[in-house]
């Protein structure tokens, strides 16, 4: 198995409903994300999957995001916009971009904060008990 992991960031405003504290209230982050995606062979150019095109779909998925007030949108509007649902949200929206018959979405991580973050592997991963 081998493991690709690019990193980027993007900036947005939200708010957490039914939650108490600070971040009831309207507020901003710029978030840092990793995404990582994983094959069990390699092409016949030897990799797995150009970087070019995993980081041209992270890009089309962050340019959703970027600089929105996340509550406004869709998926938000279902899901409160915490950093595990962010983390959600761009792995589901880069699986319909980069999942294949060699190659999948196994991670995204999405960091609030330099020392916070949330990672979601997907419905099909078993949870630590």
């Amino acid at each position: 198995m081998y493991e690709l992991k690019i990193v980027t960031d993007f900036s947005a405003a939200h708010h957490l409903r039914n939650f108490r504290g600070k971040c009831e209230a309207l507020h901003g982050h710029n978030w840092k994300v990793e995404v990582v995606v994983s094959g069990t062979g390699l092409d016949d150019s030897g990799v797995v999957l150009d970087f070019a095109e995993v980081k041209a779909a992270t890009r089309d998925v962050m340019s959703e995001i970027d600089h929105c007030y996340l509550n406004e949108l869709p998926f938000f509007t279902r899901h409160n916009p915490s950093s595990e649902n962010i983390a959600r949200y761009i792995f589901e929206r880069l699986q319909e971009k980069l999942n294949n018959d060699r190659v999948r979405v196994s991670r995204v991580t999405a960091w609030e904060s330099q020392d916070a973050c949330a990672t979601y592997l997907g419905e099909s991963a078993t949870p630590v008990s």
